[in-house]
């Protein structure tokens, strides 16, 4: 069993806190979710929990933790630097971590990850290794060491489809439990038993930690119950203050309209009226009052709020990418060749592949390629950000074309209206969040009308709570797209076709 009671963290450097009073217990077998906006503190939780002291140069913690289990193993986001160098001989026989590694279950899961036991002793280094084999090194170095609690930060990004397939029946069959952080939504409903969720709302200062003993899905459509409830509650309450606001103006008005026509024979009648008024004047502050104690109109603080609403059209059937018998090379290899592809407007094509087949690499080229044209506007986002986002700009500087205050006003309202603040809209864009800094690229996509996507996981670094939002965005965009995903709902709902990359070309495929 795992306790966590009355757990605090603030950053050190401004005293924000990101977890409040959060108090849970997780029992042996569950499958505990941690699900959140980027930036809300979930990957720190897990590192709390380990005990990992890198957080302490950052974090102020304030909490009780007791932890029964007899070892706890924890697979972090990306691959720690100090593993990049080494060999992968090295990294699972090399290191001083190995006396701890059953031989024997690993090899077993070798075969199980699709991973080539010859690799195990290779001397390729790991720092050259796709993500998702850098993943799946990690998942058979952590699970043969005989964990019984388990600490996952995003297990699924990078990883082919058949591998997160893997790993969504190994969570929900094996008996370890699990603490794990995902963006995955079909992930999360086949497995998370357990699930917190880390949040600020729009109208408190201080995040919110909810815990729930429900599955994911049914958590999610308590969520949602209760979310449609309160927004029709408050509206409700609104409309009818409204209503009773305009009675009482009429009466108001004509209550002061009597006392300037009255004449200064009557008193009598004057008193009356003077009396009259302060009774309404009295019903105007009840009404007041009132509105002070209405529901909160809820709002969803992981919201996507683009519309791609200035996207520029292009005529029906217009090739866009006409492959022949193309290839895709990293230096002098040929990782994939005979590649033959013809994308039309709007059709919206998804590619996967096994890792290490060269998907980005070809998306890469594809880049270079269709950025260069003038009779379609490319947008692109890349895995890594940094890529094509210049770091040390702000998302004003990233998001102004000519730099004059009239676009850096419209710039800034845009931002604003996707609750950025003052200060993010001109901090460096290396300080924003992971999440945050993928709103960027669809901002930058809607304002400059681009009409043909490439895409390269682009739901990675969104909240699973985001994600039906993000797929109805992307379904309903004018133009084409063509992207690299893994996200078994993404490809079902926004593809029109999908296609997996082999090495010796492109085969079709039908999503479940």
């Amino acid at each position: 069993m795992l306790q966590v009671k009355n757990l605090t963290l603030h950053h050190l450097g401004d005293l924000k806190e990101i977890i409040k009073d959060l108090s849970f217990t997780i029992n042996p077998g569950e499958k505990v979710a941690i699900i959140g906006e980027e930036g809300n503190g979930k990957s720190t939780l897990l590192k709390w929990i380990l005990g990992d002291k890198s957080i302490e140069s950052y974090i102020q913690a304030e909490g009780e933790l007791i932890n029964q289990f007899s070892r706890t193993v924890y697979l972090p986001q990306s691959l720690p630097q100090k593993y990049m160098e080494c060999t992968v001989d090295q990294y699972f026989f090399g290191q001083e971590d190995v006396m701890d590694i059953d031989y024997q279950k690993l090899y077993q899961l070798v075969g199980q990850l699709g991973f080539d036991a010859d690799r195990l002793t290779s001397s390729q280094q790991v720092g050259s290794l796709s993500g998702g084999e850098k993943i799946k090194v990690q998942l058979l170095k952590a699970l043969s060491t005989d964990p019984d609690l388990l600490l996952l930060d995003e297990p699924s990004n990078d990883l082919d489809l058949d591998t997160v397939k893997w790993l969504e029946h190994f969570i929900k069959t094996t008996p370890l439990t699990i603490i794990f952080i995902s963006h995955d939504e079909a992930l999360l409903t086949a497995t998370a038993t357990k699930v917190i969720q880390i949040e600020l709302l729009q109208h408190k200062t201080l995040p919110v930690a909810t815990v729930s003993n429900l599955p994911y899905k049914a958590y999610i459509e308590q969520k949602e119950a209760r979310y449609e409830h309160q927004s029709q509650v408050g509206n409700k309450q609104r409309e009818e203050h409204q209503k009773q606001m305009e009675k009482y103006r009429q009466v108001e008005s004509s209550v002061h309209h009597a006392q300037g026509a009255i004449s200064r024979q009557d008193p009598s009648g004057a008193r009356l009226l003077k009396k009259k008024m302060h009774a309404v004047k009295s019903m105007g502050k009840r009404f007041e009052r009132e509105k002070e104690n209405f529901e909160d109109i809820p709002l969803k603080a992981d919201a996507i709020l683009v519309k791609f609403s200035n996207t520029k059209p292009l005529p029906a059937n217009k090739p866009i990418l006409h492959l022949e018998d193309e290839s895709v090379k990293l230096g002098d290899e040929i990782l994939a060749h005979s590649l033959k592809l013809l994308v039309r407007t709007p059709q919206k094509i998804g590619i996967i592949g096994q890792n290490g087949i060269g998907k980005s690499t070809l998306l890469k080229q594809l880049w270079t390629e269709l950025s260069q044209r003038t009779d379609i506007a490319a947008g692109y986002m890349p895995q890594n950000y940094a890529d094509y986002l210049h770091m040390d700009e702000t998302p004003v500087e990233f998001l102004s074309e000519t730099g004059d205050s009239e676009e850096r006003t419209q710039v800034m309202t845009y931002l604003g209206s996707m609750r950025f603040t003052t200060d993010e809209m001109h901090h460096p864009i290396q300080s924003l969040s992971g999440g945050q800094q993928a709103k960027l690229l669809l901002l930058k996509i809607d304002l400059a009308g681009q009409n043909v996507l490439l895409l390269d996981e682009p739901t990675r670094n969104f909240s699973p709570l985001s994600q039906p939002e993000l797929r109805t965005l992307f379904k309903n965009f004018a133009g084409s797209i063509i992207t690299i995903s893994h996200d078994r709902m993404f490809l079902k709902e926004v593809c029109d076709q999908v296609f997996e990359l082999k090495k010796d070309g492109f085969i079709r495929i039908e999503m479940e």
